[in-house]
């Protein structure tokens, strides 16, 4: 067995914070987070391990991770890190790279892949008794999530912090959806997270519009360093979900 390593104040303060701005975690919920095993969702394991030590609310947790069967993406390592971590883990294989390629209509592989990782992760939940996924996306995701619905959608859009699925049975949190990807990033790296390398050639190939706003954005930063500050104000009313039961 190993020790979960303790994440720094400020990564803990914003998922604090954003769980209680968002009514994200209630007595008694059993929380799958989906583990893909990059520095995002590795981050928030040992965050969530660390609130369920000290939080209020008494809540359950596990992680999932959905293999595509891609041969530059292996996630299989982290097995044998749950295992010594003594956390419940569940792990689905899947030929989605080969699915994509079948019947894959008028889509983007990575907007294909996402959905169908998203449902296996639903599954998953059901099967297992969990009612919460957690997700490890932060600011800087939903920031540019904005910036590509707006420039190329039309639509005053981004990420939501807090939302019902569609079928109506399983929560989807975001606990850093106020933390800075740079927090991360820098607590990964100090902590040695055995983070997985995924190079998926679909995916990575070519430079993509959601690069070009993480550009975009740090050019913006350069300028001005409040520039997110003021993004997470702005999008803080469309990251709320209207459809979430008390």
């Amino acid at each position: 067995m190993i020790e979960p390593v303790k994440p720094p104040k400020s990564l803990m303060s914003a998922a604090g914070r954003a769980i209680g701005d968002f009514s994200m975690i209630r007595e008694g919920d059993r929380i799958l987070l989906g583990l893909s095993g990059g520095k995002d969702s590795l981050s928030l394991l040992h965050v969530l391990i660390a609130l369920q030590k000290k939080a209020p609310v008494r809540f359950e947790l596990a992680a999932a991770t959905v293999d595509p069967q891609s041969p530059d993406f292996d996630p299989s390592p982290l097995k044998g890190y749950m295992a010594e971590l003594g956390i419940p883990y569940f792990y689905e294989s899947q030929p989605i790279v080969e699915q994509a390629e079948k019947s894959m209509v008028g889509d983007s592989f990575c907007a294909f892949c996402s959905r169908m990782r998203r449902g296996i992760l639903y599954r998953a939940a059901r099967e297992n008794g969990y009612n919460v996924l957690a997700l490890a996306q932060h600011l800087d995701d939903a920031a540019e999530t904005f910036l590509m619905s707006t420039f190329f959608g039309g639509k005053l859009r981004t990420m939501q912090a807090h939302y019902l699925n569609d079928k109506g049975d399983i929560r989807v949190i975001r606990p850093f959806i106020t933390a800075r990807e740079r927090q991360i990033a820098a607590f990964a790296k100090s902590a040695c997270l055995p983070v997985i390398q995924e190079n998926c050639p679909a995916c990575f190939g070519m430079p993509t519009e959601r690069m070009h706003m993480k550009t975009l954005l740090a050019q913006l930063e350069h300028d001005n360093p409040k520039v997110f500050s003021s993004i997470l104000t702005a999008l803080r009313p469309l990251m709320k979900s209207q459809g979430v039961p008390a």
